[in-house]
């Protein structure tokens, strides 16, 4: 009696844990919806561009940068999903190690970042110089550029008077432009109660002095706004670096743990 009952149960018996499978299913089917979802974006974006015939001055198109984010994801994750299934061992060693290339190259980038912090600042100064300068030539960057002065509160790089390095805002003589020796609405500070937005209202202020500049446009630099906000938020900089780093390890430890557990079910068969 007692060795049947052994029997059934060495039957019954598996090293794989379901808890841990299906949780590991789970975890990259969300994530393999979420690449979908970048892929659709990066998609609509490529085709609304076309469409609106803009001209793109990135050196990389944002739109393709989402479409290969999105596409990448869906391979990493689609790994994830049927290797947990189908308990494959090859789908999730591919899983696994592609995950752990991107986080030791995310976090190589970061520790880059941190010890040339100087050329990565030179690097986002150039960006946002092309970004003032292209400013009516392509719909992304003059997105980017106004949303990053409205949140951060805002004009320029360095200062209000950087937008002289664009064509239209240019303080020139020769320059015919309405805007000459403006800045775009996005550097202006709102009024409080006002009903109809005033859209000229940095319209000549980098004629005024500082202090009259003031009155009606934010007159600090975007590094220095970036620097003061990265410096007052290290810890939410810290839990979002955190947020997107523990999914990654999670990910390679519950798919190794899973691996493990297969290969010794695989020898207690054999």
């Amino acid at each position: 009696m007692d060795r049947e009952l052994n029997l059934n149960r060495a039957e019954t018996f598996s090293f794989i844990n379901p808890w841990i499978r299906y949780f590991l299913f789970f975890f990259s089917f969300l994530f393999w919806v979420f690449s979908l979802l970048i892929v659709a974006i990066g998609v609509y974006a490529k085709v609304q561009k076309a469409t609106d015939a803009v001209r793109d001055t990135f050196l990389v198109d944002p739109a393709i940068i989402l479409i290969v984010v999105g596409v990448v994801m869906f391979f990493i994750t689609f790994c994830g999903c049927i290797g947990a299934l189908r308990e494959n061992i090859r789908l999730l060693k591919t899983f696994s190690l592609s995950l752990t290339l991107v986080f030791l190259t995310q976090l190589a980038i970061a520790v880059l970042g941190f010890f040339y912090s100087d050329q990565t600042r030179d690097a986002l100064g150039n960006f946002m110089k092309k970004a003032i300068v292209h400013y009516r030539d392509d719909l992304d960057l003059q997105n980017l550029m106004d949303y990053i002065q409205k949140e951060f509160k805002c004009c320029g790089w360095n200062n209000y008077t950087d937008w002289s390095w664009n064509l239209y805002f240019n303080c020139s003589q020769e320059n015919p432009s309405t805007e000459r020796c403006g800045v775009p609405y996005s550097c202006c500070t709102p009024v409080p109660g006002e009903v109809v937005i005033n859209t000229m209202c940095g319209f000549r202020v980098q004629t005024q002095k500082y202090l009259e500049a003031t009155k009606s446009i934010y007159t600090v630099g975007c590094a220095d706004k970036a620097a003061m906000w990265i410096e007052s938020h290290l810890l939410l900089v810290g839990a979002l670096a955190l947020g997107l780093a523990l999914p990654q390890i999670a990910g390679i430890i519950l798919s190794q743990i899973l691996i493990s557990q297969i290969e010794d079910e695989i020898n207690s068969v054999l």
